[in-house]
């Protein structure tokens, strides 16, 4: 009898690969996936440097526990699949995953909101509350074509530093965090704070910046609004949310 992906991994490797399925569908939900195209991949735990990220060709609201791919630092898949994965996307998520201990998922997305902000040459601006969060964090990284060029991976974990969130210019956004579900929080802030200005932008009205001196304590405050829980506090009811509207992810 050939045995299921749930019993063939750990536990702790299984709730990873539920989390992570979850997530995909929570971005697709959101409208920010882009067809097949961008990419999350989460570390799973343990002592090996092996990783999840989507196999290539499925949508992001189809994405479930068992179809993860596990693939190590170059790419190569370690455990049987039907699937492949998409080389260039796993690029950029193999250069901050072996730079960043700390970088337990790694978040990109092409959104229209977030291209958009990345074209702009002042990037993203102190206009509202959500901005705040990205700006305590934010680093830029050039665009340097479609990422497939393996040196360009040093540039990049330069650019990108200790921070977790990222413009990447006029290609889209990333973020990266402790687990899945901060760095899922981290997204939807920037993706938020990309939208808000954009608006606002829109309507030719000139606009107030928020005090630099705000901006420097936001990082204890937002510590404070969530009980020092960060993305914990409202994953459980993104779960939630997706066993109404699209279950199946745990399979």
């Amino acid at each position: 009898m050939t045995l299921s992906v749930k019993d063939r991994v750990s536990e702790e490797e299984w709730q990873a690969r539920v989390d992570l399925a979850a997530c995909y569908r929570i971005v697709a939900h959101y409208g920010w996936d882009d067809l097949v195209f961008t990419h999350i991949s989460a570390r799973v735990p343990g002592p090996e440097h092996h990783f999840l990220i989507n196999p290539f060709g499925l949508m992001f609201e189809e994405i479930t526990a068992s179809s993860l791919v596990k693939v190590d630092l170059q790419g190569n898949i370690v455990m049987d699949t039907d699937y492949n994965i998409n080389p260039a996307g796993f690029t950029i998520h193999s250069a901050v995953h072996e730079a960043r201990e700390n970088a337990k998922c790694v978040l990109h997305l092409h959104t229209n909101a977030g291209v958009a902000v990345s074209t702009l040459k002042d990037g993203l601006q102190a206009y509202s509350q959500q901005s705040l969060f990205a700006l305590s964090s934010l680093a830029y990284h050039d665009y340097e074509g479609v990422a497939l060029n393996p040196d360009e991976k040093k540039r990049l974990v330069a650019d990108l530093g200790d921070k977790v969130f990222m413009i990447l210019r006029n290609h889209g956004l990333l973020t990266c965090g402790e687990s899945i579900a901060d760095t899922f929080l981290f997204m939807f802030l920037l993706q938020r704070s990309c939208e808000i200005q954009l608006q606002a932008q829109a309507t030719g009205q000139e606009m107030i910046k928020i005090p630099d001196v705000i901006l420097q304590g936001i990082q204890a405050q937002g510590e404070q609004v969530t009980r020092s829980a960060g993305g914990a506090l409202a994953w459980p009811g993104i779960l939630r949310k997706l066993d109404r509207i699209n279950p199946g992810y745990e399979q």
